[in-house]
């Protein structure tokens, strides 16, 4: 926060804070103290920062209310009075309709901008919100400040696209970035955040402060326009973006136009997100060294199975996976070593806890040579579900409750179009056959995936017209499958974006319930991507 309030003007700083993830965690938080619920790092920032941004007349936008954003308000409005610093606050809420799930821990609707925009037009200096999606913090500030029809779908989208593109911060900027190694290492140390200049035409330029670091390239702004997202479709409560319609501009020096966005009527319905703790969770890795690992891993399997099998209550779930991260005559004990890895979940805590502790301590003298854990296994920990449903918009208490008090009802959309998948687009010609070399196809094509409640996506790009040319014949949905084994036998859809080059597909339920609950080394398959990128395809010698 302070870097992006000392670092050049802002009209507004949003924040995000509400991964699926994060809700489930603000929701054990109330669980324990029903006053909270809310993203407390928030309000140590805003210590620090409040005066800053009000000396520089940058209002703030964050959706770190969480499950209880007028706990939020009132508590930013004890902090500004305390330093003295005469700030509105306003909050949105409605979103929250736990009460109507009763089974979860926390049900949030994913409201629009709207009730951003009204807080704004009142005069509001700081909003707070519960969910709302990542880019209604800036389609509210934008409906504000240009005043937009709620039918301006076109000028809507745009705001949309340049708020999913600033969703994650540093993404925009070099962070997490496929083709890093392509830029000098000192640049992408310390990325500077992203910025967005949005204009009455619904265009915009994603940029970044001067003098920071990292870099905005059409290949960092591709990289987070396919972050956790899926078809040409990208729909939300204000409008639904068509995403295959996006063109993006080097401008200058990390300066990337984002135009010709267009849009569409929003759907019917909002996405609500549903939390829920799916039980409890243990996990013991034995570490194998040395020769025979295979034999170690098998041996200790069976012991452990009989101990399981033999213990009261058995865990419902038990899953194991040998990791070899040995190398053979290798000059340090952890490159000798491999990981067998034992997962177990169940709904009672014991039958994860003492069941699984006490069978893995037991054979510490009684097992295979050289026997040790990377750690004892504990007494369990719960583990969290998400589920999303949908319900009629007309069906949330969207309301904007202003510096002053006054609560202001938000009306739902009432031009709407149910989403469809749109019509697949012309694919262009295929390159000539030519001579190919075996290599991997990171070095022609960059990827970023991500999560999405138990469902994954993984966006692949590339960078030339004959690349893409190679790409959208040879990157099949049946190809992804054949590479990325864990999904073979599970639905794959590939999404076609000409416009950038770029592939989507979107793997179902290689997550679990989501959330972070699945077994998985990598449970929200944040580098699904690189393991794409890391196989060996037949690729043209003239691409390489």
């Amino acid at each position: 926060m302070r870097e992006m309030l000392t670092g050049g003007p802002l009209d507004v700083l949003t924040g995000d804070y509400l991964a699926e993830l994060t809700m489930l965690i603000l929701g054990r938080d109330r669980l324990k103290n029903p006053s909270g619920g809310y993203a407390r790092t928030f309000l140590g920032q805003l210590e620090e920062c409040l005066g800053l941004a009000h000396e520089r007349g940058v209002r703030i936008v964050a959706n770190a209310g969480g499950l209880n954003p007028a706990g939020l308000a009132d508590a930013v409005r004890q902090l500004a009075d305390r330093l003295g610093i005469p700030v509105r606050v306003a909050h949105v809420e409605g979103d929250d309709l736990t009460a109507g799930h009763p089974r979860s821990l926390a049900a949030h609707a994913y409201l629009g901008g709207a009730g951003i925009a009204a807080c704004l037009r009142e005069g509001a200096d700081i909003v707070v919100t519960g969910r709302v999606t990542d880019a209604a913090l800036v389609t509210g500030p934008a409906v504000a400040h240009f005043g937009w029809a709620p039918d301006a779908y076109d000028r809507l989208a745009g705001a949309v696209v340049a708020g999913h593109v600033l969703e994650c911060g540093t993404q925009a900027t070099g962070g997490n970035y496929a083709f890093f190694t392509d830029h000098d290492p000192a640049r992408l140390r310390h990325p500077g955040f992203p910025l967005a200049e949005l204009h009455e035409d619904g265009t915009s330029v994603i940029t970044k402060h001067d003098g920071t670091g990292g870099l905005v390239d059409i290949g960092t702004v591709t990289a987070q326009l396919l972050y956790e997202t899926s078809g040409a479709r990208y729909a939300g409560p204000d409008v639904t973006a068509r995403l295959d319609s996006v063109r993006l501009t080097q401008e200058a020096p990390d300066r990337v136009r984002i135009s010709g966005v267009r849009g569409e009527a929003p759907p019917p319905t909002l996405k609500v997100g549903l939390n829920r703790l799916g039980g409890y969770r243990n996990e013991v890795a034995f570490v194998l060294t040395g020769l025979d690992i295979e034999a170690k891993a098998a041996l200790v399997r069976d012991q452990m199975e009989a101990a399981l099998d033999a213990a009261k209550s058995r865990p419902a779930e038990v899953r194991w996976d040998l990791a070899r991260t040995d190398h053979p005559d290798a000059s340090t004990e952890e490159t000798a070593s491999a990981l067998l890895r034992l997962v177990v979940r169940d709904r009672d805590q014991d039958a994860v806890g003492r069941t699984l502790s006490g069978a893995a301590i037991e054979l510490a003298l009684a097992s295979y040579p050289g026997f040790h854990v990377i750690a004892p296994p504990g007494k369990g920990s719960p583990y969290g579900v998400f589920e999303d449903v949908y319900v009629p918009q007309g069906a949330v208490e969207h309301v904007a409750v202003l510096h002053d008090g006054r609560r202001v009802p938000v009306a739902p959309a009432t031009d709407t179009l149910v989403l469809e998948s749109a019509p697949e687009p012309v694919l262009p010609e295929p390159l000539p056959p030519g001579p190919t070399r075996r290599a991997p196809l990171g070095v022609v094509a960059g990827a970023r995936s991500g999560d999405k409640g138990g469902n994954a996506n993984v966006g692949v790009w590339v960078r030339s017209d004959d690349a893409w040319r190679w790409l959208v014949h040879q990157l099949t949905a049946d190809r992804f499958q054949n590479l990325i084994t864990e999904s073979c036998h599970l639905k794959v859809v590939r999404h076609t974006l000409p416009n950038l080059r770029a592939l989507n597909f979107v793997v179902e339920g290689i997550l679990g319930e989501g959330v972070a609950s699945q077994h998985r080394f990598d449970p929200q398959a944040k580098a699904l991507g690189e393991w794409l990128r890391s196989r060996h395809l037949d690729i043209p010698e003239a691409l390489l």
